[in-house]
């Protein structure tokens, strides 16, 4: 099959579907590529960059008669048109806000896949464009309220004297939001985040963050999106938007609600009692905006000195980096409908992400599709909602735990009364052991227990050597069972500092 990579109609688009590196992907996969002359060149992608990776460079009609045609944006009306009967059309489509446009497709005989209707579920976050361009867009927000702030996010204490660091109040912490926490922590500013999930919280916090909580009932979801507020919670936020926005000196907002306009959270009166200079980064302004006053893809400065951003091409404004997230998005989603990576490609609708994507097929709208259980809530916490799980056995009391402590004292007391005087001192050593170990270990946060106990595993080197001064002994038992000890202990060391490099290796720059 021929994949055709046009370039963007939309005004102002800087964005491509495939970047050199992908469509040499695609090749591999068994597919001929052919990209239309110019659709990179706002990425830097030149014609001369697809041609020394192999990819044919072609005019506008080669492309639109390819049998696979993959775009950024939605087909406009006219690029509908252009599409013969029985191809694949593969963009962005917001099916759930474009009736229009998938009764056209229709009509014209296409299969259409909406890559922004990938369900949120783990084996899927490899082909989520969603997510791919909310990260490089919170990220952007932040060096875009950064620039019209004028003024440094860190605190510092100079000579000259003390500069208090910059307060940012982000609001949702989805894929956008989060990028927003981490970029503007990174940057030193006091960041306070809040999301109406209240599964968010721990990671709001582990971005650098404070979770701001509200007292109000709130649900886990169940899709990976904010439910919309009911009129008790709107109620409940209302009070702590105002005051949050207030003290702010920027504000980046990333609520969305599938399908719906955005909720309107800043106020007209909250952005009047803004202090002078403060910015309002408004994330949803495609969807109608957070703020009161924000305008799509405009720049307005209010009467007491606040801008507000309604930028709605954030992640096109890192073209580069996000046209290689959106072509390795694309590159996943065909590995997994080309099996025999044999160029041909193929939807099995049994499978939940291609029968998700799929909007029009064979004639036929197949949207919405079955809806997809995807909660970020613990597994057991989701079952017993719905009445599925066992009830939990209550936990050990304080009382009975102590008595077992004292019983397993007594017993390793008693073991060491009746031991050799020469084992006593060993024992009594032990019994140390366990108890320092335990109070260090049990006081360490549970997200590091893996790096602590891969590097602790050096201690196994006392093992080691141990075992190897006993294989000397002259005894065959004795000889074996040092010989394995050695083994086992080797591997624990080796392992644990494997585990070690391949964690610090996810942090560290290429």
């Amino acid at each position: 099959m021929l994949i055709g990579i046009p370039r963007e109609s939309k005004p102002g688009e800087t964005l491509v579907a495939a970047t050199a590196k992908t469509a040499t992907q695609l090749t591999k996969l068994g597919y001929d590529v052919i990209v239309e002359s110019g659709a990179g060149d706002a990425a830097d992608q030149s014609d001369a960059m697809f041609l020394d990776a192999g990819v044919r460079v072609g005019t506008v009609m080669e492309v639109w008669a390819a049998d696979v045609v993959v775009k950024v944006n939605a087909p406009s009306e006219e690029e509908v048109r252009r599409l013969r009967q029985g191809a694949t059309i593969v963009s962005m489509m917001a099916p759930a806000r474009s009736p229009q446009l998938l009764e056209r497709l229709q009509a014209q005989g296409v299969i259409a896949l909406a890559m922004d209707a990938v369900p949120r579920i783990s084996r899927a976050q490899s082909m989520d464009v969603l997510s791919s361009m909310a990260n490089v867009a919170g990220y952007r927000a932040v060096v875009e309220a950064a620039h019209e702030f004028g003024r440094m996010f860190t605190g510092q204490v100079t000579a000259a004297g003390k500069v208090p660091p910059a307060r940012v109040f982000v609001v949702g912490a989805g894929v956008a939001g989060l990028a927003a926490i981490g970029a503007a922590s990174a940057m030193g500013a006091v960041v306070r985040g809040f999301d109406v999930r209240p599964e968010v919280a721990e990671q709001v916090e582990s971005m650098g963050a404070h979770f701001v909580k509200v007292d109000f009932e709130a649900e886990v979801s169940t899709d990976g999106y904010a439910r919309e507020m009911t009129a008790e919670q709107e109620a409940a936020t209302a009070a702590m938007y105002d005051e949050e926005a207030r003290q702010a000196d920027i504000v980046i907002t990333t609520a969305l609600v599938p399908g719906r306009a955005a909720p309107q959270l800043i106020t007209a009166e909250t952005i009047a009692g803004m202090g002078k200079g403060s910015v309002i980064v408004d994330m949803a302004a495609a969807n109608g905006g957070n703020a009161a006053m924000t305008q799509p893809d405009e720049r307005i400065v209010t009467d007491n000195g606040v801008t507000i951003l309604g930028y709605t091409d954030l992640a096109s404004r890192l073209a580069a980096q996000t046209s290689q997230l959106y072509g390795t998005n694309v590159v996943n989603l065909l590995k997994l409908m080309t099996p025999e990576q044999d160029g041909q490609l193929t939807i099995d609708v049994d499978d939940v992400v291609q029968r998700s994507i799929t909007v029009v097929r064979e004639g036929e709208l197949t949207w919405p599709p079955p809806a997809v259980n995807v909660s970020a809530a613990p597994a057991a916490t989701t079952a017993a909602k719905n009445g599925s799980v066992k009830e939990e056995k209550p936990p050990i009391s304080a009382g009975r735990r102590l008595g077992l402590v004292a019983l397993a004292a007594a017993a390793l007391f008693g073991l060491i009364a009746l031991s050799p005087q020469g084992l006593q001192g060993h024992l009594v050593v032990f019994a140390l052991a366990i108890v320092i170990g335990y109070y260090v270990i049990g006081n360490v946060h549970h997200a590091l227990h893996t790096p602590l106990m891969s590097v602790t595993n050096a201690i196994s080197g006392i093992i080691v050597v141990g075992a190897l001064i006993q294989i000397g002994e002259g005894s065959t038992p004795i000889t074996v069972l040092a010989a394995i000890a050695t083994l086992l202990a080797s591997i624990n060391i080796f392992g644990g500092f494997a585990v070690t490099r391949r964690m610090l290796g996810m942090f560290s720059r290429s």
